[in-house]
């Protein structure tokens, strides 16, 4: 009997089915043979292996120098995708963990430190670092330092070297600390704009260059007096690490000019003969040097050596125990949620309190490097840490390169507060600003009318002069937090709101000036702090866990296959929207790119706060950044 038409289609059909299902049951099994295999030799012969002995750390140290990352791998990844630049950051605690690693490591005998693509760090931070260079010292190993130039953060670690060396054409530039600003109060008069500065204290001068056209006297007096104590601080460091006499920075500066001539213009061989380095030598003639003092690497082309990442990778900590968990508060207090890198109201409130309700964790640090911002939110992050310590577990502030204002109250509930000596702290002052552009509209000829049903309907209309009714109230609520403020640091400090106000005013101190005025407890360092927490929760033996943010599946799996940190990608798009605005301005006025982005800057600010309707907040923040 013949098969018909439709016996032969579903006979092709089965079969083409059959081979499809054992084509993908091949597939499939092909690929779970490779992921086998490949965990098999991760679990086998993968992982990092063994040091040779006599192998060189080499420091080289890329990017800005921060507490925390501000970026993720998955904003890596969108922004190579949209052609940005992927700016390198160095975590402190990557740093420090790594040179302390390094410095118990038999195999590794001494190390180079490279800090020609270290763009910048605080003071505070700089200090860390330069106190794990001694301490890797201290161990009987090494640092040699070499740059093609030096800029003055990158000198501070370098003079901590046990050699420093420098290209024959570089130099190393001490400039000193402290900068010129621009005041735009006549700017402003001319475009017809009114900025109104609500403020309590005397030193709080935050808005003074939207309301003048130079720096109050008491503005002058407290920079001249903060900058001059950091400066003693950082030309006293590096003649202590140099055995240089004292005053021998400030002398080489004043005399420049003659002693310029006196080399013929050569100025790396004046920072030789001012005895800032030990030699000039170029980066291969180092190599060699190295070569000699060392061992050959495997190619028998340069000195058996580890770079800093790949040495990082093989720092390891513990993953069970009781713990010491770490909050870092980085950035400028904002209402809300923010992502690494920055500190939110609502999600640092929200570690703080993860921290608290985790058994293994038995105390806190809070790591704070901010310049302060939104009253309300610094107030939620201290009632968590008041809360910590309500629920037995002892918290340690640990100051870095700024924490005042803001920065400073959200640092009042704790046990103690450890300061580095160029930390810069205090700020307690409390301000408002409300710029308002109805000359502008008058310029233009618009006009602004309505029939609100109370006065206060459309008090903060931007296009309308100031109520003095409404600057009452802000000026009021001011007051008000600013008693708050210095009644709660009162509280903290154990003394009276009056003897706080004596030394508040909005007044920056540096760390070792705050402590002579009872503002901080302790001068020390991160470890100091770490200590502290551990001695007061009577551990022995613990762990440091960073209390973060939860990483999403798919930064782990960018992470997994090599994804690179970088901003995020709303700081790259900031970044391109800035670029933007200082070729207009230098296009308008004729300035150079570098005159306006400081312009641009301060102009951005002012038209931030007005367009998200933060006049109208109580503001903690100071006007300073560690140099």
């Amino acid at each position: 009997m013949s098969r018909s038409p439709f016996s032969y289609i579903r006979s092709g059909f089965a079969f083409f089915w059959r081979a499809l299902d054992a084509g993908r049951r091949t597939v499939l099994n092909l690929l779970f043979l490779f992921v086998l295999i490949v965990l098999g030799y991760a679990i086998f012969f993968g992982g990092a292996k063994p040091l040779a002995p006599k192998t060189t750390l080499v420091l080289n140290l890329k990017g800005q120098l921060v507490e925390q990352s501000a970026s993720s791998a998955r904003d890596a990844l969108l922004t190579s995708v949209r052609g940005g630049e992927n700016h390198k950051m160095m975590q402190l605690r990557d740093v420090l963990s790594v040179l302390e690693t390094a410095a118990k490591d038999p195999e590794i005998t001494g190390a180079v430190l490279l800090t020609d693509e270290m763009e910048g760090g605080g003071q505070a931070m700089l200090r860390e670092v330069a106190a794990g260079i001694d301490r890797f010292k201290a161990s009987g190993k090494p640092v040699v330092a070499w740059g093609s130039s030096y800029d003055q953060r990158q000198y501070l670690l370098a003079a901590h070297a046990s050699e420093v060396y420098l290209h024959p054409m570089g130099m190393v530039l001490l400039e000193g600390f402290g900068r010129y600003r621009n005041y735009y109060r006549d700017a402003l008069d001319k475009l017809g704009v009114t900025v109104n500065l609500l403020r309590v204290g005397t030193y709080k001068s935050f808005g003074e260059p939207y309301i003048a056209n130079g720096p109050s006297p008491a503005a002058v007096e407290a920079e001249a007096y903060l900058n001059n104590a950091l400066w003693a601080a950082y030309t006293g460091d590096v003649e202590k690490a140099r055995k240089l006499p004292e005053g021998q920075v400030m002398k080489t500066i004043n005399d420049l000019p003659a002693q310029v001539a006196a080399v013929n213009g050569d100025l790396a061989k004046l920072t030789l003969s001012a005895k800032l380095v030990d030699g000039l030598k170029t980066k291969d003639e180092v190599r060699e040097m190295m070569v000699k003092r060392g061992a050959l690497d495997a190619e028998g082309k340069s000195f058996r050596q580890i770079s800093f990442d790949d040495y990082l990778a093989r720092v390891h900590t513990k993953l069970t125990g009781d713990a010491i968990g770490v909050v870092v508060a980085q950035g400028e207090i904002s209402d809300g949620s923010t992502g690494p890198g920055a500190i939110g109201g609502d999600s640092t409130s929200k570690l703080i309190r993860a921290a608290r309700e985790d058994d293994h964790i038995k105390a806190v640090v809070l790591r704070v490097d901010s310049p302060g911002g939104s009253a309300f939110a610094s107030e939620l992050i201290r009632r968590e840490l008041e809360l910590t310590r309500a629920a037995g577990k002892p918290v340690v502030v640990s100051m870095g390169n700024v924490a005042a204002s803001g920065g400073y109250w959200i640092s009042m509930a704790s046990d103690e507060v450890i300061a580095e000596p160029t930390t810069i702290t205090g700020s307690i002052g409390v301000f408002a600003i409300l710029p308002t552009a109805d000359k502008v509209i008058d310029k233009l000829g618009i006009h602004t009318a309505g029939q609100p049903t109370t006065w206060l309907g459309d008090a903060g209309n931007p296009l309308r002069p100031l109520d003095p009714r409404f600057g009452q109230v802000i000026q009021g609520s001011i007051n008000h937090v600013y008693a708050e403020f210095t009644g709660r640091a009162a509280k903290a400090r154990k003394t009276t709101p009056e003897k706080i106000d004596a030394v508040a005013q909005g007044r920056v101190w540096t760390g070792a000036q705050a402590k002579e005025r009872g503002l901080v407890d302790t001068l020390g360092s991160y470890n100091d702090a770490l200590k502290s927490a551990a001695k007061r929760a009577k551990l022995a033996d613990y762990r440091v866990v960073y209390i973060e943010r939860e990483t999403s599946k798919f930064d782990r799996l960018i992470e997994m296959v090599g994804g690179s940190a970088a901003h995020a990608v709303a700081q790259s798009v900031a970044q391109a929207v800035g670029a933007e605005l200082k070729l207009g301005v230098t296009a308008s006025t004729g300035l150079p790119p570098n005159a306006a982005t400081g312009i641009v800057n301060d102009l951005g600010w002012l038209s931030e706060i007005t367009t998200a309707h933060k006049p109208f907040t109580a503001i903690t923040h100071c006007l300073c950044e560690s140099p």
